[in-house]
């Protein structure tokens, strides 16, 4: 409002002034930025003429006919229907899975599948979400399977503090040379180990031309520091040991969480967190981790093949010093984002994840009956692509630590059968929908091996 008062005056009476913008795309209520704004700069300005661009050059048609039809369910100011001429496009698909973590995997396989089929970059993909929250468990899926990937408007998993702490304890426990994730563990938690003593064991570990963990076990160290820093870093090294052999030759799960259980990791987050809410979430996180590994390995045993600690450590270490080293690049990656973070941008490929009720529409926006923002947002979201659309949903999903049923998003009811193809709801698809995925898949291997 502020800043519309402040272009009232800079006008004065002449009243010339051109206005850019779109009431289905308001998506920021609690910065002041609402559809009704529209409507008062008819009221104050009568003489402005409307000019409707209706016509899209970026999204294929029956994209732009999802998005008409959820849309057309708020009341509006100005009247629009987008338009192309850039063709029918593909049948939007919304595929119910029995889980979220199902869900999730759904969501890889099919990034991975579109791109060997189409001969696709990771970089055509996005995957949008309605909280940072969602991405959690998509980046470690990701992970595991190799997909490159790159977190916008949020904070990657991978890149929070707790998990870089105990991603170097891990890469320790993978490779003991590592010298820079032994700076980041050697004090958290607090070991009462002095920057001088580091300094130390660095020059003695650069004249012995060793790593700083190896120097820590030898006794000529002793002899460049006072005894007692001397014994408290070889009394990690032995302790980092013991993690290390209880992880290659016992229960490589429980040797972590008994490693996590040492040296009280949890009580050190909720001494360096604003809150225990904040603390809580922070150590779910870690849970969150290490459980992903088990099912590496569970997984593995499963289908036969045998795979260590070492291996599962390894494909998240991988990740690691891969977000370390392209933190500024963007590069050939999937791109992962919540819906409001992605308005403005556009992709050939749209997954949206989540399409549930108390997810999109989010459950406080349903409580407070903010139903008509959270339809711009899903619209916002169908916008975003070009070429193809996929949502997801879960039948049930874990929260709290209980498996909780799943209702579709309303917003699904929204659009028309005709241009939506609906996989794991329990119905038949129509032969016309067998057909066209029949001639995609037969389309899609001529295209693998056309060049054999």
């Amino acid at each position: 409002l502020s800043q519309y008062e402040l272009v009232k005056q800079l006008l004065g009476d002449r009243g010339c002034l051109t206005v850019v913008g779109d009431d289905d795309q308001s998506i920021y209520a609690w910065r002041g930025a609402r559809p009704e704004n529209l409507n008062q700069l008819s009221i104050d300005y009568p003489d402005l003429k409307v000019i409707k661009l209706e016509q899209n050059y970026r999204s294929m048609s029956r994209i732009l006919q999802a998005a008409n039809a959820v849309i057309e369910n708020n009341e509006h100011v100005f009247e629009k229907k987008l338009w192309s001429q850039m063709g029918l496009g593909d049948p939007i698909r919304v595929i119910r899975c029995p889980n979220d973590t199902a869900e999730l995997e759904q969501v890889v396989n099919e990034i991975i599948s579109q791109r060997l089929r189409h001969n696709l970059k990771y970089s055509d993909f996005a995957v949008l979400y309605r909280g940072n929250f969602q991405s959690r468990g998509l980046e470690i899926k990701l992970t595991e399977n190799n997909v490159p990937f790159k977190v916008s408007g949020g904070t990657s998993f991978f890149g929070r503090s707790e998990i870089k702490d105990i991603m170097s304890y891990l890469r320790l426990v993978l490779n003991p040379d590592d010298d820079n994730a032994f700076l980041r563990i050697i004090n958290t938690p607090r070991r009462k180990i002095g920057p001088s003593t580091l300094e130390a064991l660095g020059n003695y570990s650069n004249e012995r031309e060793i790593g700083l963990y190896t120097a820590c076990g030898e006794l000529g160290l002793a002899q460049h520091m006072p005894e007692a820093g001397a014994r408290k870093l070889k009394d990690v090294t032995l302790w980092l040991d013991k993690v290390r052999r209880n992880a290659t030759e016992d229960d490589p799960i429980a040797a972590l969480k008994e490693m996590l259980s040492d040296m009280d990791y949890e009580g050190y987050i909720f001494q360096n967190s604003p809150s225990p809410k904040v603390a809580e979430k922070r150590f779910a996180n870690i849970i969150t981790l290490i459980e992903s590994m088990k099912k590496s390995i569970d997984r593995a045993e499963e289908e036969g093949e045998e795979i260590g600690i070492e291996e599962a450590i390894r494909k998240l270490v991988l990740r690691d010093l891969l977000e370390e080293k392209d933190e500024e690049e963007e590069g050939n990656r999937v791109q992962l984002m919540t819906l409001h973070a992605a308005k403005g941008l556009e992709f050939p490929h749209v997954i949206i994840m989540g399409m549930e009720e108390n997810l999109l529409p989010h459950r406080n926006s349903i409580d407070t009956d903010n139903i008509p923002e959270e339809r711009r947002l899903c619209y916002v979201g169908i916008t975003r692509a070009k070429r193809v659309l996929t949502m997801t949903m879960a039948a049930k999903r874990n929260q709290y630590g209980q498996q909780t049923e799943c209702d579709p998003s309303r917003f699904l009811d929204e659009i028309p059968n005709d241009i939506l193809v609906r996989e794991g709801f329990g119905g038949e698809s129509s032969p016309e929908q067998k057909q066209q995925r029949a001639s995609a898949a037969l389309s899609s291997l001529k295209n693998m091996f056309a060049d054999d």
